[in-house]
């Protein structure tokens, strides 16, 4: 059996936006976008001012998934600035990491640029222009 990790993002109605700018860093599919809306019927009611979210969109990006959805308003809002969770990616490659970093940190915050790291890899961190947390590596011995 093959283990894969895949993150799952919660967003307050925005996304569909967010993933159609990740896509538009990691290139590929949605291989699933469900919105409410698809979902409705008899126990599961939905308000018609969120029929249109997102249930649940997922973009491969390698041999796992990027995950996410729109919480609904009666959950009540995701923080969209916590700082428990990062994503971290393993990059094939230093350009590949360059590549990848320049664009989701578009528009977000960077907090570590990308530099050789004191543990000998190629390493950077940002808060993208969604709130999301991001470390972003490229390991030569791995």
């Amino acid at each position: 059996i093959m283990v894969t990790i895949s993150p799952w993002i919660s967003f307050n109605g925005n996304a569909e936006e967010a993933f159609t700018f990740y896509q538009s860093v990691f290139g590929g599919a949605f291989s699933r976008l469900v919105r409410f809306k698809d979902m409705a019927g008899p126990g599961f009611a939905v308000a018609e001012h969120e029929a249109h979210k997102v249930m649940h969109i997922e973009l491969p990006v390698g041999t796992s998934s990027l995950m996410g959805n729109d919480v609904p308003e009666s959950m009540g809002r995701t923080n969209e600035h916590e700082h428990r969770s990062k994503i971290a990616i393993r990059a094939g490659s230093k350009a590949e990491a360059d590549h990848l970093f320049q664009g989701l940190s578009e528009g977000g915050q960077v907090e570590v640029p990308m530099t050789d790291s004191p543990w000998g890899s190629y390493f950077g961190m940002f808060r993208d222009k969604y709130g999301i947390e991001w470390m972003l590596e490229f390991d030569p011995k791995q």
